[in-house]
């Protein structure tokens, strides 16, 4: 079992940045594939970013190629999510989530823990 605690969302401007942390306890962060996931009201989650055990591969969803960059430090069991030129049409809740699958996959459902979420608004 793996707790997950996103923090580190908020109101932001057009262009500005967030930092996303995703703290994990209970087994080391290290044992499983860390995804974000990101869901819009009325919208379905949608994949984000997710990086390897060892962090020295990463893939994003289009929407966040050059924008974003996950990154991850096992030794503090934490994982992140640095966005930047932010866009209105990124406003959504975004959650954190552990696979302990062999690849890396894009699907909610091929993850096995998840933390609760935390909201980033995104304004004009």
């Amino acid at each position: 079992q793996v707790q997950l605690v996103e923090s580190g969302g908020g109101l932001v401007q057009a262009g500005g940045s967030l930092r996303l942390s995703c703290a994990a306890s209970g087994r080391t962060v290290s044992n499983y594939i860390m995804g974000w996931f990101r869901q819009a009201p009325e919208k379905e989650r949608e994949f984000v970013a997710a990086i390897r055990r060892s962090g020295t591969d990463t893939y994003y969803a289009d929407s966040a190629k050059g924008r974003f960059t996950i990154s991850r430090d096992n030794a503090k069991n934490t994982m992140y999510l640095q966005m930047n030129s932010l866009k209105p049409e990124d406003t959504a809740i975004y959650y954190c989530a552990a696979d302990s699958g062999l690849r890396m996959r894009l699907t909610p459902n091929d993850y096995d823990y998840w933390g609760r979420g935390t909201q980033v608004t995104v304004s004009s």
